[in-house]
């Protein structure tokens, strides 16, 4: 089939390489001028079957509202707030229910651990070499930690996930770099989990794509979706790096047998014409990244801060620190108190890692969220069109998954994993 597959962050990049793997003619459209720019550009990197859950959980609502007022909060609704954003909100709130996230949680683990596996053999058949590290450990800074940490370890026991738990000098032992002032209780320790490059992996596969016949055709932007022929799309050229006074060519017409949207929160208004309403609304996450500044005084691999939910990753020559989940606000202000809580935490683990007087990275990226945790993967309810779209936090975790799944769907083939947690119809 001739495809056209909207959007090129590390969903749409996996989505292409799988559909072209298959056989298909593929097409790309991307309304950057380089792929992974936005929400794939530079998130932690934290591959973590285990850690991979809804948000929609027990008692979240009570934990977000009891740190509005904390400087350091991991979660934060911030102003201005729009409409669509305090509906999205309920339709959180009511996917809180216990058996709600019990069955969510157990679909997104299943997918989790089935993209891993699909990672490792894309990395090892193409021979991909891009920045990652082996190994994740949750640092606990007290024994309060540790209790509220416990009922994560039983979701890792009843999923099979290899983890110990260890004290302070046997933590040291595996990241001697770790601040000797800092005193803490210990950490759980995932050996199997790892920390990756997102968007070194995203170009890589870019390449490997165009090789089996892959078009990729960036600063196009996508203006309507229609389900005739049965995909139409209305693609119009964008302005490259955001430079606007030079006119452009007008729209054209370009026809597909079918369509993959993997466009991101840029995809809910590409479908509700279709009559497909996907409660889509950005998630802020910030980071920052630096250059290392002496490798003995960095991380070896990847860590979590338990009680602030940050996530330290040494990619590379490079270490970086990740964290917040904001709701409201916009994508180009910052706000002071996360990016100060990312370097407290670096400061607090690892003070002499980065060099922090030139060449730093702060970055705030918009995740495109669904309220109940499973993306949705496949056919919709449009003819001929698809979806592969609301990954959330987890996109780089989920990637290589959700593609093989989706692919699998439009070939008519069994998938590896029971997809029907993921339908995509449900939003129809």
């Amino acid at each position: 089939m001739r495809i056209a597959v909207i959007g090129a962050g590390i969903v749409g990049i996996t989505t292409a390489y799988e559909l072209a793997h298959d056989g298909h003619a593929v097409t790309v459209f991307e309304r950057n001028g380089a792929a992974a720019e936005e929400a794939s550009f530079a998130n932690a990197g934290v591959v973590a079957p285990g850690y991979v859950t809804p948000w929609a959980a027990p008692g979240m609502p009570a934990k977000v509202f009891k740190q509005i007022f904390s400087q350091h909060a991991a979660m934060r609704v911030r102003l201005p707030i729009n409409a669509f954003e305090m509906a999205w909100m309920w339709k959180f709130w009511r996917a809180c229910k216990l058996d709600t996230y019990l069955q969510h949680r157990a679909q997104l683990q299943k997918l989790a651990f089935y993209s891993r596996a699909r990672l490792h053999q894309i990395t090892a058949d193409l021979q991909l070499d891009y920045d990652r590290a082996e190994g994740y450990t949750v640092l606990l800074r007290t024994e309060s930690d540790r209790r509220m940490v416990q009922p994560s370890l039983q979701v890792l026991r009843d999923a099979g996930v290899a983890f110990s738990e260890l004290d302070e000098a046997a933590t040291r032992l595996i990241e001697p770099a770790l601040n000797p002032d800092t005193s803490f209780t210990g950490s759980v320790h995932l050996p199997a989990d790892e920390v990756g490059n997102c968007r070194q992996f995203a170009h890589l596969l870019k390449d490997a794509g165009r090789a089996l016949g892959v078009d990729f055709v960036f600063n196009s932007q996508i203006v309507s979706v229609s389900s005739s022929y049965p995909a139409t799309l209305l693609v119009a050229p964008s302005h490259p790096n955001g430079q606007v006074n030079d006119p452009l060519p007008a729209a054209v017409e370009k026809r597909f047998d079918a369509v993959v949207v993997c466009a991101g929160l840029q995809s809910a208004a590409l479908l509700r014409p279709l009559g497909i309403r996907v409660p889509l609304v950005p998630v802020y996450g910030y980071s920052v990244s630096a250059h290392i500044r002496e490798p003995l005084n960095a991380p070896r691999s990847g860590l979590m801060d338990e009680r602030y939910k940050v996530a330290i990753s040494r990619l590379g020559q490079r270490v970086r620190v990740a964290g917040s989940a904001e709701i409201g606000g916009k994508l180009g202000v910052k706000n002071p108190a996360a990016m100060q809580t990312l370097y407290k935490v670096l400061h607090d683990w690892f003070p002499g890692a980065g060099l922090m007087s030139s060449g730093v990275q702060e970055w705030k990226g918009a995740r495109p969220m669904l309220p109940n945790g499973p993306p949705a993967i496949g056919k919709s309810s449009a003819p001929g069109v698809w979806l592969n779209l609301g990954h959330g936090s987890s996109g780089w975790a989920l990637a290589c998954g959700s593609a093989r799944l989706l692919a699998d769907s439009m070939a008519g083939r069994k998938a590896g994993i029971d997809a029907s947690g993921f339908d995509a119809t449900r939003w129809g």
